[in-house]
């Protein structure tokens, strides 16, 4: 027995002892760490770790609203929506998203399918704001993120609205198009904006934008580990936008843009009672999907140089001169201020003397002794020459002014030109030099510094047509809600008004018609059988000539500097219901080749307007037969 407790007692036994002291301790420690660590977790940073745990699981997805419809003055459809799907990385789900885009483009690789994100991938993101990567992609894209969805952790298909413009090109200077909202608008946006919202950028798009535009709505999902959507926590509602009706006719929009279609030019349509655009085409025009997908930086910068300006609307921002389309202005000024009567007369011998310079009619025989009404349908410039000399420059301004020359409509599309109506103090200011004789005998007939847009032109001649109401042109007929209720309504807007006696509209008014009408007149092939059409030619010099050497030089010169065509008019002439305006870039004499252009809008119109007492009659027999 003692020996053994001796054992117990040994130096072995208590070698052991203080190792089992130590490991104990250690044990103690960790346990003591472990138990530390774990009550800081769960009570110092649990709230912290829940939420973070909770944003993981959960994400809050902004809902895109439908944007209203546009439609022209019958009912007709121009822009609907369609479903699109985007491809969308939500960072925050991994750290190294530059290897996870590699990864995205070397599955797109393998198909032979092309990456179009071209924007530098942001340096900074915010965790769980969804940075679209691609719009608008086809389902190979949409077939290739969701089998490989497991590779790609915070990328992912999102479904959203886009654009459908019905007619293209024919209507895209009009409607415009739509876009993101850029860094720039964000901050001067209101709180209501928020990253990836989608707003109008150009056209009835832009200028309809609070109407149409809807308020978003927004979704908390819960997802999976692979992003997978497990269930929906909460939704609120879109509200989709109110639509909209112009006054565009899509029936005569589409005769204008068949006959300008391949030209460079632009055709206007405006009803001269109320200022109504019923048709606006400017060509060469764009195709507005283009912005659907996010336009590249190539297509943007070929659209943007292009001589040809197909993003520019001619209609409203091509400036041209007049030409012998202001001889009716000259006319109106020369008989209010008492310079001339309907019988004064002068003797036209094919050239104009002033100082030691000529100028040439375009009849080089000349028109003999000639009155204001002959001189009007034959376009005489000697008589207008004369006429201009007698008047001066700051009164025939004064009457352009009258007209609405020189200064923007307000027509509610952006990027509208003023023109120029040039006046002695304009050109002093402009170019520190005092104005010269000759220059007067120039802008007689439309040429110097004279510029109109087609639109300014069009009303001007309306205003003549409908007895002196100077409209504020107008695309926006009313705002409708989805279902069809009248929201806003956009009446007739007076510009201004012109001062001419009753008796200086008939003369002018005669003479419009006897221009198309009349034997010798210059717009012979704007002619309607029962249509009464009114109207003035003209052809407006890009460059100025010497006589002796037209025909050679013009023969030679390039197409860009060639004559532009044009002709504005009105039918009937009687209670007139629709005026005309047509300018084709560089294509030669007015009477020629704008004037049939003309004729086929006005046929269009009266043509349909002869269908709409038979459809009327079928909807009443309809009726009746089917009360």
């Amino acid at each position: 027995m003692e020996n053994r407790l001796n054992l117990l007692n040994g130096p072995e036994t208590s070698e052991f002892r203080q190792k089992f002291k130590i490991v104990f301790a250690l044990l103690l420690i960790i346990f003591s760490v472990l138990l530390i660590r774990l009550w800081y977790l769960q009570v110092i940073k649990g709230g912290e770790l829940k939420q973070r745990s909770e944003i993981n699981s959960v994400r809050f997805r902004k809902i895109t609203p439908l944007r209203g419809l546009i439609m022209d003055r019958k009912g007709n459809l121009l822009v609907d929506n369609l479903p699109s799907f985007d491809v969308v990385y939500m960072p925050g789900k991994v750290k190294d998203y530059e290897q996870l885009i590699e990864k995205l483009k070397i599955l797109y690789k393998r198909k032979s399918l092309q990456f179009a994100f071209d924007q530098h991938f942001p340096k900074i993101v915010k965790p769980y704001l969804p940075i679209k990567l691609e719009k608008n992609v086809g389902m190979e894209k949409v077939a290739v993120v969701e089998t490989n969805s497991v590779d790609l952790p915070g990328v992912y298909i999102d479904v959203s609205p886009v654009r459908l413009y019905l007619n293209g090109e024919m209507m895209a200077p009009i409607i415009g198009y739509t876009g993101e909202i850029s860094k720039e608008e964000l901050e001067e946006g209101d709180e209501k904006f928020t990253y990836g919202d989608v707003l109008g950028k150009h056209g009835m798009e832009k200028a309809l934008d609070s109407y149409i535009r809807g308020r978003n709505g927004a979704e908390l999902v819960e997802v999976n580990v692979y992003d997978k959507e497990m269930k929906n926590l909460g939704r609120i509602e879109p509200v989709p936008g109110y639509n909209a009706v112009l006054t565009i006719d899509a029936g005569l929009q589409k005769a204008a843009w068949q006959e300008l279609k391949g030209k460079a030019g632009a055709a206007v349509a405006l009803d001269p009672r109320d200022g109504s655009v019923l048709a606006m085409v400017s060509s060469p025009s764009f195709d507005p999907h283009l912005f659907n997908s996010g336009i590249s930086y190539d297509q943007w910068d070929k659209l943007q140089n292009s001589p040809l300006a197909p993003m520019s609307n001619r209609a409203i921002s091509g400036q041209y001169p007049p030409g012998s389309t202001y001889k009716l202005i000259v006319a109106a000024a020369a008989l209010e201020e008492g310079i001339i009567t309907p019988n004064t007369k002068f003797f036209c011998n094919g050239s104009f003397k002033m100082g030691n310079k000529t100028f040439h009619c375009w009849h080089k025989n000349g028109h003999g002794s000639i009155s204001l009404h002959r001189a009007i349908v034959e376009s005489c410039d000697v008589y207008f020459y004369n006429v201009g000399k007698l008047l001066g420059a700051d009164k025939i301004a004064k009457y352009a002014k009258l007209f609405g020359l020189g200064d923007a409509s307000g027509i509610d599309l952006p990027n509208e030109k003023n023109g120029i109506v040039p006046t002695e103090q304009w050109k002093l200011a402009r170019m520190k030099e005092p104005w010269q004789p000759g220059e007067t005998i120039s802008i007689a007939i439309g040429q110097g510094y004279d510029l109109v847009t087609p639109l300014q032109l069009v009303n001007a001649y309306s205003a003549l047509a409908n007895g002196g109401t100077v409209w504020r042109p107008r695309l926006i007929k009313r705002i409708e809600s989805i279902d069809g209720k009248t929201y806003k309504e956009f009446a007739p807007v007076k510009n201004g008004t012109l001062t001419l006696s009753k008796n200086t509209f008939d003369i002018l008014s005669q003479a419009l018609w006897g221009v198309v009408n009349e034997q010798g007149g210059t717009g012979g092939a704007a002619r309607i059988l029962n249509a009464d059409v009114c109207g003035k030619t003209g052809t407006a010099q890009v460059i100025s000539l010497p006589e002796n050497e037209k025909g050679r030089r013009q023969r030679k010169m390039g197409v860009l500097l060639k004559d532009h065509a044009l002709f504005v008019g009105y039918a009937p002439l009687k209670n007139p219901e629709i005026a005309v305006a047509v300018i084709v870039e560089n294509a030669g004499h007015g009477g020629s080749v704008a004037a049939p252009i003309a004729r086929k809008i006005l046929e269009a119109y009266f043509e349909e307007k002869a269908k709409q007492p038979q459809v009327m009659a079928q909807n009443l027999t309809t009726n009746k037969v089917n009360p």
